[in-house]
Protein backbone atom coordinates (compact mmCIF):
# COMPACT_ATOMS: atom_id res chain seq x y z
CA UNK A 1 0.00 0.00 0.00
CA UNK A 2 5.62 12.29 3.18
CA UNK A 3 3.84 14.32 5.68
CA UNK A 4 4.66 14.94 9.17
CA UNK A 5 1.12 13.28 10.33
CA UNK A 6 1.87 9.26 10.21
CA UNK A 7 0.07 7.62 7.46
CA UNK A 8 -0.66 4.22 9.12
CA UNK A 9 -3.94 2.47 8.75
CA UNK A 10 -4.41 0.78 12.14
CA UNK A 11 -7.53 -1.23 13.35
CA UNK A 12 -9.83 0.38 15.85
CA UNK A 13 -8.93 0.04 19.25
CA UNK A 14 -9.91 -3.43 20.31
CA UNK A 15 -13.40 -3.51 22.42
CA UNK A 16 -12.88 -3.43 26.45
CA UNK A 17 -14.10 -6.06 28.18
CA UNK A 18 -17.34 -5.61 30.28
CA UNK A 19 -16.35 -4.08 33.83
CA UNK A 20 -16.44 -7.31 36.36
CA UNK A 21 -18.99 -6.20 39.10
CA UNK A 22 -18.37 -6.71 42.65
CA UNK A 23 -20.66 -9.85 43.51
CA UNK A 24 -23.04 -8.85 46.15
CA UNK A 25 -24.37 -11.58 48.78
CA UNK A 26 -28.16 -12.54 48.59
CA UNK A 27 -30.35 -12.87 51.31
CA UNK A 28 -29.38 -16.18 52.77
CA UNK A 29 -32.45 -18.60 52.90
CA UNK A 30 -34.47 -19.99 55.79
CA UNK A 31 -36.13 -22.71 54.33
CA UNK A 32 -35.89 -25.86 53.88
CA UNK A 33 -33.13 -25.33 51.55
CA UNK A 34 -30.85 -23.45 54.20
CA UNK A 35 -28.29 -26.00 53.94
CA UNK A 36 -27.86 -25.83 50.15
CA UNK A 37 -24.93 -24.31 48.97
CA UNK A 38 -25.93 -21.25 46.33
CA UNK A 39 -24.03 -21.17 42.54
CA UNK A 40 -22.66 -17.13 43.05
CA UNK A 41 -23.82 -15.84 39.17
CA UNK A 42 -21.85 -16.15 36.48
CA UNK A 43 -19.58 -12.99 35.28
CA UNK A 44 -17.46 -12.24 31.66
CA UNK A 45 -13.95 -13.45 32.35
CA UNK A 46 -11.81 -10.53 31.55
CA UNK A 47 -9.85 -11.61 29.54
CA UNK A 48 -12.67 -13.00 27.14
CA UNK A 49 -11.57 -13.03 23.36
CA UNK A 50 -14.02 -11.13 20.89
CA UNK A 51 -14.95 -14.32 19.54
CA UNK A 52 -15.83 -15.40 22.62
CA UNK A 53 -17.92 -12.47 23.96
CA UNK A 54 -21.81 -12.77 23.76
CA UNK A 55 -22.68 -11.58 20.33
CA UNK A 56 -24.82 -8.68 21.58
CA UNK A 57 -21.25 -7.05 22.30
CA UNK A 58 -19.09 -7.66 19.02
CA UNK A 59 -19.19 -4.69 16.83
CA UNK A 60 -21.60 -4.55 14.00
CA UNK A 61 -19.14 -4.98 10.45
CA UNK A 62 -21.06 -1.94 8.93
CA UNK A 63 -19.82 0.24 12.27
CA UNK A 64 -16.35 -1.47 12.24
CA UNK A 65 -15.67 -0.63 8.39
CA UNK A 66 -17.11 2.77 8.52
CA UNK A 67 -14.79 2.80 11.95
CA UNK A 68 -11.41 1.88 9.69
CA UNK A 69 -12.25 4.45 7.07
CA UNK A 70 -12.48 7.07 8.89
CA UNK A 71 -9.24 6.53 10.43
CA UNK A 72 -7.56 6.19 6.87
CA UNK A 73 -8.94 8.97 5.88
CA UNK A 74 -7.68 10.86 8.96
CA UNK A 75 -4.55 9.50 7.55
CA UNK A 76 -5.10 11.58 4.05
CA UNK A 77 -6.57 7.81 2.18
CA UNK A 78 -9.81 8.61 0.30
CA UNK A 79 -11.82 5.55 0.50
CA UNK A 80 -15.46 4.23 -0.36
CA UNK A 81 -17.77 1.60 1.14
CA UNK A 82 -17.54 -1.71 -0.37
CA UNK A 83 -19.89 -5.08 -0.36
CA UNK A 84 -18.56 -8.54 1.24
CA UNK A 85 -17.76 -9.06 -2.29
CA UNK A 86 -15.04 -6.36 -2.78
CA UNK A 87 -17.45 -3.74 -5.41
CA UNK A 88 -18.61 -0.27 -4.68
CA UNK A 89 -21.33 -0.51 -1.98
CA UNK A 90 -23.36 2.24 -3.07
CA UNK A 91 -25.78 2.29 -5.87
CA UNK A 92 -25.75 3.22 -9.06
CA UNK A 93 -27.95 6.17 -9.61
CA UNK A 94 -27.99 5.38 -13.38
CA UNK A 95 -29.43 2.03 -13.35
CA UNK A 96 -31.32 1.06 -15.88
CA UNK A 97 -30.45 4.26 -17.86
CA UNK A 98 -27.38 4.11 -19.59
CA UNK A 99 -25.45 7.52 -19.55
CA UNK A 100 -23.32 9.04 -22.61
CA UNK A 101 -20.55 10.13 -21.91
CA UNK A 102 -20.47 7.75 -18.99
CA UNK A 103 -20.97 10.42 -15.66
CA UNK A 104 -18.35 9.88 -12.97
CA UNK A 105 -19.87 12.28 -10.60
CA UNK A 106 -21.23 15.36 -12.56
CA UNK A 107 -24.69 14.43 -11.76
CA UNK A 108 -23.85 15.30 -8.15
CA UNK A 109 -25.45 12.19 -6.81
CA UNK A 110 -23.36 9.59 -5.21
CA UNK A 111 -22.96 5.67 -6.79
CA UNK A 112 -20.33 6.42 -9.06
CA UNK A 113 -17.59 3.68 -7.58
CA UNK A 114 -14.33 4.95 -7.44
CA UNK A 115 -14.88 8.80 -8.06
CA UNK A 116 -17.38 9.01 -4.96
CA UNK A 117 -13.57 8.48 -2.91
CA UNK A 118 -13.41 10.93 -0.33
CA UNK A 119 -11.52 12.25 3.00
CA UNK A 120 -14.34 14.00 4.00
CA UNK A 121 -15.65 12.67 7.39
CA UNK A 122 -19.36 13.55 6.10
CA UNK A 123 -18.85 12.47 3.27
CA UNK A 124 -17.60 9.30 4.20
CA UNK A 125 -20.92 8.87 6.48
CA UNK A 126 -23.11 9.75 3.91
CA UNK A 127 -21.64 7.18 2.22
CA UNK A 128 -22.00 4.63 4.55
CA UNK A 129 -25.25 5.31 5.27
CA UNK A 130 -26.21 4.76 1.69
CA UNK A 131 -25.46 1.46 2.02
CA UNK A 132 -25.84 -0.16 4.92
CA UNK A 133 -24.62 -3.68 3.88
CA UNK A 134 -21.17 -2.78 3.47
CA UNK A 135 -18.66 -3.89 5.34
CA UNK A 136 -15.49 -2.84 4.18
CA UNK A 137 -13.57 0.20 2.41
CA UNK A 138 -11.85 0.49 -0.39
CA UNK A 139 -8.42 2.90 -0.57
CA UNK A 140 -8.41 4.81 -3.71
CA UNK A 141 -5.39 4.71 -5.45
CA UNK A 142 -3.13 7.00 -7.68
CA UNK A 143 -5.01 10.31 -5.44
CA UNK A 144 -2.88 13.34 -3.95
CA UNK A 145 -1.16 13.11 -1.52
CA UNK A 146 0.69 9.96 -1.63
CA UNK A 147 -0.72 8.93 -4.92
CA UNK A 148 -0.90 5.23 -4.30
CA UNK A 149 0.42 2.40 -5.95
CA UNK A 150 -0.82 -0.85 -4.77
CA UNK A 151 1.19 -4.14 -5.90
CA UNK A 152 -1.54 -7.07 -5.39
CA UNK A 153 0.54 -10.79 -4.95
CA UNK A 154 -1.85 -13.48 -5.61
CA UNK A 155 -1.76 -16.98 -4.52
CA UNK A 156 -4.91 -18.72 -6.29
CA UNK A 157 -4.25 -21.39 -9.11
CA UNK A 158 -0.72 -22.00 -7.75
CA UNK A 159 0.78 -18.54 -8.09
CA UNK A 160 3.78 -17.55 -7.21
CA UNK A 161 3.60 -13.72 -6.77
CA UNK A 162 6.25 -13.21 -4.65
CA UNK A 163 8.76 -15.47 -6.19
CA UNK A 164 8.06 -13.83 -9.23
CA UNK A 165 8.09 -9.74 -8.13
CA UNK A 166 11.69 -11.10 -6.12
CA UNK A 167 12.77 -11.99 -9.31
CA UNK A 168 11.61 -8.61 -11.37
CA UNK A 169 13.61 -6.94 -8.69
CA UNK A 170 16.63 -8.99 -9.02
CA UNK A 171 16.15 -8.67 -13.07
CA UNK A 172 16.07 -5.30 -12.84
CA UNK A 173 18.18 -4.26 -10.83
CA UNK A 174 16.26 -2.71 -7.64
CA UNK A 175 15.61 -3.45 -4.26
CA UNK A 176 12.27 -3.95 -2.56
CA UNK A 177 11.91 -1.32 0.44
CA UNK A 178 10.31 -2.61 3.14
CA UNK A 179 6.37 -0.92 3.22
CA UNK A 180 3.13 -1.07 4.30
CA UNK A 181 1.40 -4.82 3.99
CA UNK A 182 -1.79 -6.38 4.27
CA UNK A 183 -2.45 -9.83 4.52
CA UNK A 184 -5.70 -11.14 2.11
CA UNK A 185 -7.57 -13.98 3.43
CA UNK A 186 -6.79 -15.72 0.46
CA UNK A 187 -3.16 -15.47 1.76
CA UNK A 188 -1.98 -13.16 -0.99
CA UNK A 189 -0.30 -9.73 0.36
CA UNK A 190 -1.10 -5.86 -0.85
CA UNK A 191 2.53 -3.79 -1.09
CA UNK A 192 1.72 -0.35 -0.79
CA UNK A 193 4.01 2.63 -2.28
CA UNK A 194 3.82 6.14 -3.04
CA UNK A 195 4.19 7.27 -6.77
CA UNK A 196 4.67 10.49 -8.25
CA UNK A 197 2.43 13.02 -9.22
CA UNK A 198 2.66 11.79 -13.37
CA UNK A 199 2.49 10.07 -15.48
CA UNK A 200 -0.18 8.37 -14.12
CA UNK A 201 0.87 4.32 -13.23
CA UNK A 202 -2.22 2.41 -15.04
CA UNK A 203 -3.96 -0.44 -13.40
CA UNK A 204 -2.87 -3.98 -14.83
CA UNK A 205 -3.47 -7.75 -14.36
CA UNK A 206 -0.76 -10.03 -14.73
CA UNK A 207 1.28 -7.88 -16.83
CA UNK A 208 4.59 -8.22 -14.87
CA UNK A 209 4.09 -11.45 -13.90
CA UNK A 210 1.45 -14.44 -13.19
CA UNK A 211 -0.22 -13.58 -9.85
CA UNK A 212 0.81 -9.86 -9.77
CA UNK A 213 -1.84 -6.96 -10.57
CA UNK A 214 -1.19 -3.69 -9.81
CA UNK A 215 -3.87 -0.82 -9.24
CA UNK A 216 -3.33 2.48 -9.99
CA UNK A 217 -5.30 5.43 -11.12
CA UNK A 218 -8.52 4.64 -11.46
CA UNK A 219 -8.42 1.64 -9.12
CA UNK A 220 -8.95 0.84 -5.18
CA UNK A 221 -7.72 -1.33 -2.51
CA UNK A 222 -9.16 -3.15 -0.05
CA UNK A 223 -8.41 -1.34 3.05
CA UNK A 224 -7.33 -3.41 6.37
CA UNK A 225 -9.88 -4.19 8.98
CA UNK A 226 -12.80 -5.02 5.56
CA UNK A 227 -14.52 -8.09 6.21
CA UNK A 228 -15.20 -9.92 3.00
CA UNK A 229 -17.07 -12.82 1.88
CA UNK A 230 -13.64 -15.12 2.36
CA UNK A 231 -12.44 -13.33 5.56
CA UNK A 232 -10.82 -10.26 6.91
CA UNK A 233 -8.22 -8.10 5.52
CA UNK A 234 -5.62 -7.53 8.07
CA UNK A 235 -1.94 -5.43 8.60
CA UNK A 236 0.98 -7.41 8.49
CA UNK A 237 2.70 -7.05 11.81
CA UNK A 238 5.59 -5.72 11.72
CA UNK A 239 5.79 -4.17 8.52
CA UNK A 240 5.84 -0.16 8.32
CA UNK A 241 2.84 1.68 8.83
CA UNK A 242 4.18 4.52 6.29
CA UNK A 243 4.21 3.65 2.52
CA UNK A 244 7.73 3.47 0.47
CA UNK A 245 8.28 5.08 -2.06
CA UNK A 246 8.16 3.37 -5.27
CA UNK A 247 11.35 2.00 -6.74
CA UNK A 248 12.50 3.84 -10.02
CA UNK A 249 13.10 0.82 -11.90
CA UNK A 250 9.65 -0.88 -10.57
CA UNK A 251 8.06 2.62 -11.97
CA UNK A 252 9.51 2.24 -15.26
CA UNK A 253 8.02 -1.33 -15.58
CA UNK A 254 4.55 0.02 -14.15
CA UNK A 255 4.06 3.53 -16.82
CA UNK A 256 3.67 2.45 -20.30
CA UNK A 257 6.18 4.28 -22.55
CA UNK A 258 4.79 7.90 -24.04
CA UNK A 259 2.84 7.32 -27.03
CA UNK A 260 5.16 7.45 -30.51
CA UNK A 261 8.32 7.08 -28.61
CA UNK A 262 10.41 4.54 -31.11
CA UNK A 263 13.19 4.69 -28.53
CA UNK A 264 14.60 1.06 -28.32
CA UNK A 265 13.33 -0.12 -24.48
CA UNK A 266 16.70 -1.01 -22.29
CA UNK A 267 17.79 -5.68 -22.06
CA UNK A 268 17.06 -5.37 -18.53
CA UNK A 269 20.29 -7.31 -17.37
CA UNK A 270 21.42 -11.03 -17.48
CA UNK A 271 17.97 -11.69 -18.75
CA UNK A 272 19.39 -15.64 -19.66
CA UNK A 273 20.11 -16.81 -16.44
CA UNK A 274 17.18 -15.07 -14.44
CA UNK A 275 14.57 -16.27 -16.84
CA UNK A 276 15.68 -19.60 -16.82
CA UNK A 277 15.36 -19.84 -12.99
CA UNK A 278 12.52 -18.18 -13.00
CA UNK A 279 10.85 -21.20 -15.05
CA UNK A 280 12.94 -24.23 -13.03
CA UNK A 281 10.84 -24.10 -9.57
CA UNK A 282 7.42 -23.72 -11.41
CA UNK A 283 4.72 -25.81 -9.07
CA UNK A 284 2.03 -27.78 -10.93
CA UNK A 285 -0.67 -25.41 -11.73
CA UNK A 286 1.64 -22.95 -12.80
CA UNK A 287 4.60 -24.08 -15.11
CA UNK A 288 2.32 -22.75 -18.18
CA UNK A 289 2.05 -19.38 -17.18
CA UNK A 290 5.85 -18.66 -15.82
CA UNK A 291 6.97 -20.14 -18.86
CA UNK A 292 4.76 -18.03 -21.40
CA UNK A 293 5.59 -15.12 -18.86
CA UNK A 294 9.10 -16.15 -19.60
CA UNK A 295 8.98 -16.40 -23.44
CA UNK A 296 7.34 -13.11 -23.58
CA UNK A 297 9.84 -11.49 -21.50
CA UNK A 298 12.54 -13.49 -24.13
CA UNK A 299 10.85 -11.91 -26.97
CA UNK A 300 10.62 -8.41 -26.16
CA UNK A 301 14.29 -8.29 -25.66
CA UNK A 302 15.05 -10.02 -28.49
CA UNK A 303 16.74 -13.30 -27.67
CA UNK A 304 13.46 -15.89 -28.44
CA UNK A 305 15.63 -18.10 -30.40
CA UNK A 306 18.95 -18.20 -27.64
CA UNK A 307 16.56 -19.07 -25.16
CA UNK A 308 13.87 -20.95 -26.75
CA UNK A 309 16.01 -24.09 -26.55
CA UNK A 310 16.95 -23.43 -22.60
CA UNK A 311 13.19 -22.77 -21.78
CA UNK A 312 11.96 -25.74 -22.99
CA UNK A 313 14.82 -27.87 -21.33
CA UNK A 314 13.81 -26.07 -18.07
CA UNK A 315 10.27 -26.13 -18.43
CA UNK A 316 10.56 -29.96 -19.07
CA UNK A 317 12.48 -30.59 -15.69
CA UNK A 318 8.99 -29.03 -14.20
CA UNK A 319 7.06 -31.70 -15.69
CA UNK A 320 5.90 -30.19 -19.08
CA UNK A 321 6.28 -32.12 -22.12
CA UNK A 322 7.96 -30.84 -24.53
CA UNK A 323 5.45 -30.60 -26.97
CA UNK A 324 3.66 -28.68 -24.57
CA UNK A 325 6.43 -26.65 -23.88
CA UNK A 326 6.91 -25.61 -27.43
CA UNK A 327 3.14 -24.61 -27.77
CA UNK A 328 3.38 -21.97 -24.95
CA UNK A 329 6.28 -20.43 -26.58
CA UNK A 330 5.47 -20.31 -30.03
CA UNK A 331 1.86 -18.79 -28.02
CA UNK A 332 4.29 -16.34 -26.39
CA UNK A 333 5.68 -14.83 -29.74
CA UNK A 334 2.65 -14.54 -31.85
CA UNK A 335 1.66 -12.24 -28.80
Amino acid sequence: MGTHRSTAVDPPPAELSPAVRPVVPAALPTGPMAGTARCAPSRPQPDASPSTRPRSSRKDPHTTALAHALRAAERGYAVIPLTRTKHPAVRSPHRGHPESPPCRGACGRIGHGIHDATTDPLGIRRLFAAAPWATGYGIACGLPPYHLIGVDLDTKNGADALTALRFLAEQHGFPLPPTVTVRTPSGGRHLWFTGPPSPPVPNSVGRLAPGIDIRGAGGYLVGPGSLTARGRYVLAPGAPRVPAPAPHALLALLTPPPPHCDAPSPVPPQPTSALIRFVRPSPRGQRNARLFWAACRAHEAGLRQELSARLIEAACRTGLSEQEARATIASAGRR
